[in-house]
């Protein structure tokens, strides 16, 4: 687990925030959130299987959509403050790491 202190290149200061889109990211989260109680109440209901798979296939489609708006805020906000102030190396670092978690 990592600390505060690890992501101190991310801190927010008077010109930006960590999460510039979060009202649409919330706003898309509690959609997907929806959904999810909308599959569970399809297998509840027996529902074709084909059909409940669509639908998880649209639950990922809206969370990688998520995803990649908090992996663009993040390099042009948070990788950008590290390249800029000399921390760069472990911003790209911990940017390929999670980049990697996505091609699994």
């Amino acid at each position: 687990m990592t600390s505060a202190d690890d992501h101190a290149h991310c801190a927010p200061d008077d010109r930006q925030t960590v999460q510039p889109h979060k009202d649409a990211l919330l706003r898309r989260l509690r959609r997907v959130e929806g959904q999810v109680r909308g599959v569970a109440g399809m297998v509840e209901g027996d529902r074709y299987c084909i059909d409940i798979l669509t639908q998880i296939s649209a639950i990922r489609s809206a969370l990688d959509a998520v995803a990649l708006q908090l992996l663009e805020d993040h390099t042009r906000g948070c990788v950008r403050h590290a390249l800029q102030s000399g921390d760069g190396e472990r911003a790209i670092e911990e940017l390929l790491h999670v980049v990697g978690r996505f091609s699994r």
